[in-house]
């Protein structure tokens, strides 16, 4: 069955278009990297695929059915995420504040709940992290809470929006090879965005590359190269493969650069959880 498909998809946002006339069909247990430079409309992409706005032109549907709000075949990570740190909250305690809305703190009601909250802890290797303060944790173990909450009522669909991002490469590789791995082992839908492909190498089975309003979706080698983007941007685009990495380049330098900043006019709000 397909995952997520696009249907002649236009997205006009604050009077921008930020994505047009885009059609794409993924796969159910595919792992796709999002690339695409800034205020390229990745989180703009992911947010639409959760329902939290209808699309201008097209249709969007999700296993099948239309794109809604409050998905629970969904987890999400949104790019914008803050954790309170100046609190003595434990891992636990924070991972489930998700579960069915409750306040940081709250014990959870029922022997289910506290089943779920064990397994997603496990699956992400945070258990031995649960009983510390979130403010001991580093980014890359705070970023696996972080998981564990997108994977609370176990989705079928992953979505990941600049998990990376403040990480160290080590953190980074981690991420990734967890993402890998529950894609693999349980047959999740992944959408991971970032700014550099040379993150993904490796792992994703397909790389979906936005500009320009519009989108390539395909292997790395089906995409990533001058003529396939050069089109995407209406413009002269060189790839340049070294070391392993690839860099995107146009005229006016790298495309894929500058992990802090995010989509124009791509805000996120809410929780890391498949309830947006």
């Amino acid at each position: 069955m397909t995952a997520i498909a696009f249907d002649r998809v236009t997205i006009t946002l604050a009077g921008r278009t930020i994505l047009s006339d885009v059609s794409l069909n993924i796969a159910e247990g595919e792992f796709v990297g999002v690339l695409g430079p800034n205020g390229a409309g990745k989180t703009t992409l992911m947010r639409a695929t959760l329902g939290l706005f209808a699309p201008t032109a097209g249709s969007i549907t999700v296993l099948g059915q239309p794109a809604r709000r409050g998905n629970l075949n969904i987890g999400y990570l949104p790019q914008v995420r803050t954790l309170p740190t100046d609190l003595r909250l434990s891992g636990r305690a924070f991972v489930a504040s998700s579960i069915n809305g409750s306040r940081w703190g709250l014990p959870l009601q029922s022997a289910a709940d506290r089943a779920a909250l064990a397994a997603a802890l496990d699956e992400v290797g945070a258990t031995n992290l649960a009983d510390r303060p979130i403010s001991e944790l580093s980014g890359g173990e705070r970023q696996r809470l972080l998981l564990a909450q997108a994977l609370l009522g176990r989705p079928k669909i992953l979505l990941l929006d600049e998990p990376l991002i403040s990480l160290d490469p080590r953190h980074q590789q981690s991420i990734v090879d967890l993402a890998a791995r529950l894609c693999r082992e349980r047959g999740i839908t992944v959408l991971f965005s970032a700014h550099e492909l040379s993150q993904l190498l490796g792992a994703i089975d397909r790389v979906l590359y936005l500009g320009n309003g519009h989108a390539a979706l395909g292997t790395v080698d089906d995409v990533i190269n001058p003529d396939v983007l050069s089109r995407l941007y209406g413009t002269r685009i060189e790839v340049v493969r070294a070391g392993g990495h690839i860099l995107v380049l146009s005229e006016a330098g790298p495309l894929e650069h500058d992990a802090h900043r995010h989509d124009h006019g791509d805000d996120d709000h809410g929780h890391a959880h498949g309830h947006p």
